[in-house]
């Protein structure tokens, strides 16, 4: 069975065609500025240069026929029709606490979904916009939503709850939540994978580190932490994301500079992060270069946002009683290497040791630590797409 796998923002629609017997990525591209000027569709057909079709897409349904007709060209298709499309995989970012596993789509679940609008305004709409485009075009193929937040829902009480009047919780479901699930349930699995074990028997820590970065603590197979919360900006300091600060900051800055709430919110989600602390850029390569240069601003950045990863391997190892495992992966954790040495470099007292040729990798999985070393470390590129076309099988063939 094909599965097509769906990622859908507010302008911009991900594919990917994965074979599930195989679980070879048949094709994979990008619908870019989705209602805007100078709409763009890149498709890449396996072992094929990529194409690039330039044509207004005025809505998602419409860059949803464009796909099809892509992955269906007598050119550069991989199908020849749409029959061949067994099953779709949407990511859906926000479920809430409605859902612990993956489901396949009815009424029912997209009156959920949006629901959870309130708890995921720029991503939620998006989702639900993308998933009922296919079903406008692809009415008698199943579809499935798999959500970021599942994987976090095994979290318990005291991780999950916030320190606030407990009728914000009860009225509004204010509470940690956590992101990137799909990526740090696959990483946590194939980390136990790759030593031979069952994941149920260990303890790992995820360090999914990319513009947007996250930790989680999963033990014995089940998260039991994780660093965003109710929304991603929690946790990390990230590209352009401000991670944890005192709250009281917010006030004190929307006085001194007469902003409003939304205003701030603004500034702490895309002008903070290691890009408003560098100045230089939200891309670590290019703050890297820069610290190279003798940029001090950008190797404070960079400093800042080792320590931030160091001390939460630290908490979630104290959270768990132990560790066996820290896996990194995403942009930064699967190919910096040096990113890696300097988060290690603060985890001698675990028994951990680092071997510097292994850790030379990038993009590629690896046990990047010393035999010997009481901690195994891993580099380990995540792969969400492949994740969600296996939880869409599981169900569909259910």
């Amino acid at each position: 069975m094909n599965i097509l796998v769906i990622n859908c923002g507010s302008s911009s629609l991900k594919y990917q065609l994965i074979d599930s017997k195989t679980e070879a990525v048949l094709a994979k591209g990008l619908c870019e500025r989705i209602g805007i000027d100078g709409s763009l569709l890149t498709h890449q057909p396996a072992g094929k240069d990529k194409v690039k079709i330039e044509t207004p897409m005025p809505n998602h349904t419409v860059a949803v026929k464009l796909v099809i007709e892509a992955l269906t060209n007598t050119v550069h298709g991989v199908i020849s029709s749409l029959d061949e499309i067994g099953a779709v995989g949407h990511r859906v970012v926000h479920g809430g606490e409605q859902f612990a596993t993956s489901v396949i789509i009815n009424e029912t679940v997209m009156k959920a979904i949006e629901e959870c609008n309130d708890l995921a305004p720029l991503h939620n709409p998006a989702n639900l916009i993308g998933i009922n485009s296919c079903k406008e075009i692809m009415p008698n193929v199943p579809m499935v939503a798999v959500f970021d937040t599942a994987f976090h829902q095994t979290m318990p009480e005291k991780a999950y709850l916030y320190g606030l009047p407990y009728e914000y919780y009860e009225k509004y479901k204010v509470r940690r939540y956590g992101f990137h699930g799909t990526s740090h349930d696959y990483v946590s699995d194939r980390a136990a994978q790759i030593l031979g074990k069952k994941r149920t028997d260990l303890k790992i820590i995820v360090c999914h580190l990319g513009n947007g970065a996250s930790v989680s603590a999963v033990d014995h197979g089940k998260c039991v932490d994780t660093s965003m919360g109710l929304t991603p900006l929690e946790g990390l300091i990230m590209g352009t994301r401000s991670g944890d600060i005192d709250p009281a900051i917010c006030d004190f800055i929307c006085q001194k500079e007469h902003l409003s709430p939304a205003e701030m919110n603004n500034i702490l989600n895309k002008k903070s992060g290691v890009f408003g602390m560098s100045g230089v850029s939200s891309d670590f390569r290019d703050i890297e270069a820069a610290a190279d240069e003798g940029n001090k601003l950008a190797q404070a950045a960079l400093d800042a946002f080792y320590y931030r990863v160091a001390k939460y391997i630290g908490a979630y190892t104290a959270a768990m009683n132990g560790i066996d495992i820290i896996a990194f992966t995403a942009g930064v954790g699967e190919n910096n290497q040096v990113g890696r040495k300097e988060i290690c470099a603060y985890l001698g007292y675990l028994g951990t040791e680092l071997d510097v040729d292994r850790n030379n990798v990038r993009g590629e999985e690896r046990i990047i630590s010393k035999e010997g070393s009481k901690v195994t470390l891993m580099a380990i590129p995540t792969n969400e797409e492949l994740a969600i076309a296996r939880q869409t099988l599981a169900l569909v063939q259910s």
